[in-house]
């Protein structure tokens, strides 16, 4: 080696005392490098000051109640306020399109759903305001509220599903259906009936299931393919007769009404909602929310809950959740190309 650091005595190779300062500076490169590859990024502390939670659809629905049940959880685990933000319109994509815009920091989350980041952005892709995958990041999926094919039963003679499919050949385009909009999961849902049963109806769009469950009542319209959280109650006084349900098993809350798939071969729907954070958010915050709500979500009574308002609990992993995401958007963009369904 050169500058006068080491020189031979025989066989032994002896070291000037200059080998300390050689050591010193050789252990202040290796160190910082050898702890950056082992230690742990810093998890910042969260959360510090509020947090806003986006629920895209108005107050009083399932979404809007699963939201604020975790809201006031989170709020009591933490000590920071969980606001509910209700920002509905275009099927769910103008309260999702704040959370996707929001900064990526963990104090602006959103209830995504299946309209919002799964359907709407296949039937109106040329001006849809975010991507309904690469935008967000997943924390966890809370539920999913069935859809039950329901019909008047002063307008409509059939009291299975078999009969109401017989009945709708038998009279094909004269019997109409409601939805709570183009390109909603109720849209959506009997359009898939319709291709998979051969058969036809009239579809008319309502902004929101409010009304639309009105006319149903009224007998303006005949069916609709309705969530559960919204026409049990009306099933259960006998004011609308419920067919079928749109998942593949039956659901504890109404295990009365049999899988549409049960009929109809290959037919399944399970409208979800999940919580989501703006793409880019740490993930350390994303594990302690996934965490905390999941927990949550065990709890029986929670689920309980849940069940009394038509939603069947979930609670997977951000993972598991982010799969679910880029699933249902290949889902449902070859779905609208199959059905043609338009924005209307």
């Amino acid at each position: 080696m050169g500058g006068g650091l080491k020189q031979k005595q025989g066989d032994r190779i002896v070291f000037h005392k200059d080998r300390r300062i050689v050591l010193r500076l050789a252990l202040a490169c290796v160190l910082p490098a050898f702890s950056g590859a082992h230690a742990q990024p810093a998890v910042p502390a969260y959360p510090t000051k509020p947090i806003k939670f986006v629920v895209p659809v108005p107050a009083g629905g399932a979404a809007d109640v699963m939201a604020r049940m975790i809201a006031t959880h989170l709020q009591t685990k933490w000590g920071q306020a969980v606001v509910v933000d209700n920002k509905p319109g275009a099927g769910s994509s103008v309260g999702m399109a704040v959370v996707a815009k929001a900064a990526p920091d963990g104090y602006t989350i959103g209830m995504g759903n299946v309209a919002a980041n799964a359907i709407n952005p296949a039937v109106r892709p040329e001006s849809f305001p975010y991507d309904p995958v690469k935008d967000f990041a997943a924390v966890t999926m809370v539920g999913i509220t069935p859809l039950i094919l329901v019909v008047n039963p002063q307008k409509v003679p059939a009291r299975t599903l078999p009969e109401f499919v017989a009945y709708l050949k038998a009279h094909p385009g004269k019997l109409s259906y409601g939805s709570s909009g183009a390109g909603s999961a109720l849209h959506v849902g009997m359009e898939l009936f319709m291709q998979k049963t051969g058969t036809s109806m009239v579809h008319v769009g309502y902004k929101g299931s409010a009304p639309m469950l009105t006319d149903l009542l009224g007998g303006q319209i005949d069916a609709s393919m309705d969530a559960a959280a919204t026409s049990w109650p009306q099933v259960q006084t006998g004011k609308l007769r419920a067919l079928g349900i749109s998942t593949a098993q039956r659901a504890d809350f109404a295990p009365d009404v049999p899988p549409i798939a049960q009929s109809v071969k290959g037919f399944e729907m399970n409208p979800w909602h999940g919580v989501m954070a703006p793409a880019g958010t740490p993930p350390a915050i994303v594990d302690k929310l996934a965490t905390e709500i999941q927990a949550f979500l065990r709890q029986p009574d929670t689920e309980t809950k849940l069940r009394d308002r038509g939603v069947v609990r979930v609670g997977s992993s951000a993972a598991e959740f982010a799969k679910t995401l880029r699933d249902e958007a290949a889902f449902y963009k070859k779905l609208v190309a199959d059905t043609g369904i338009k924005a209307e």
